[in-house]
């Protein structure tokens, strides 16, 4: 996985640069005068801040891509499920626009508000203690799709950070506009089993879920919105609108999965 940018070459070129001078001196030895001072101030403190902090900010950015989420084994299934071309999951086909295709998984999963980003690297750190000390590193795959879930339930908020409900579109739909209190307080989850489905073709059941906390328990979704799971996801994404309930995981009349009982991301 390779991103370049343009920090990248500045980290680069600021490295051998700052190489570059503690090496003139270890080597030539010059006397220490205010050149060779001003010379060392620069070799010591300014480019080696400098090679720190753009690389910070590049490995930061490269966090944020998709392809730094699937590099790690247990989460190979979300990664290949997300990049699969026929794949109908939200997962796909939230990966699909360009807008923020490469991007998808930070989007989706990434904390928003005033404090979202810090937020959002705060948990990713979690991730590594989890992986190296909790048990995820020894993992199988199978294994992997059963015991990692969501810490939390997933907050509607961000999927509202793209399909606003102040659209006009967004309203239009019956069953947004009548569950708009239940959607902003996440009483009905929008990626439940009623109304868009799981994000990935493995997450938990419904029954499962709400045992646990996650998603929206059996029955708070009414009958309605279940019903027309199918005109919602047409009326908000045209990659939708060619789909069949059928082909969607988690939509009524979705065939059932071996792998059903697997967990969320």
């Amino acid at each position: 996985m390779a991103h370049s940018s343009p920090l990248t070459a500045l980290t680069l070129i600021c490295a051998l640069i700052a190489g570059s001078i503690c090496l003139h001196y270890l080597v030539r030895r010059p006397p220490l005068d205010l050149r060779t001072k001003l010379r060392l101030l620069l070799g010591l403190g300014v480019f080696p801040t400098l090679t720190a902090v753009t690389s910070t900010v590049t490995g930061m950015e490269a966090t944020t891509h998709k392809e730094f989420c699937g590099s790690c084994h247990v989460m190979g299934a979300h990664y290949a499920n997300a990049t699969d071309p026929n794949s109908q999951s939200l997962a796909a086909r939230h990966s699909r626009p360009p807008f923020f295709g490469d991007r998808s998984c930070y989007v989706c999963h990434a904390d928003y508000g005033m404090y979202g980003y810090a937020m959002t690297k705060a948990g990713g750190m979690r991730h590594v203690y989890e992986y190296y000390l909790g048990g995820y590193k020894d993992m199988t795959l199978e294994e992997a799709e059963k015991k990692i879930h969501l810490r939390k339930p997933y907050d509607n908020t961000n999927c509202r950070q793209c399909h606003t409900a102040t659209a006009t579109v967004w309203q239009s739909v019956p069953d947004h506009e009548s569950l708009s209190e239940e959607l902003a307080s996440n009483r009905v989850s929008c990626t439940s089993a009623g109304c868009h489905g799981y994000a990935h073709p493995f997450s938990k059941a419904l029954q499962e879920q709400a045992a646990e906390g996650h998603g929206v328990a059996p029955g708070t979704a009414s009958a309605e919105t279940r019903a027309s799971a199918e005109t919602r996801a047409s009326a908000e994404t045209p990659a939708s609108a060619a789909m069949p309930a059928s082909a969607v995981p988690g939509r009524p009349g979705a065939p059932s999965s071996p792998a059903a009982s697997g967990a969320a991301p």
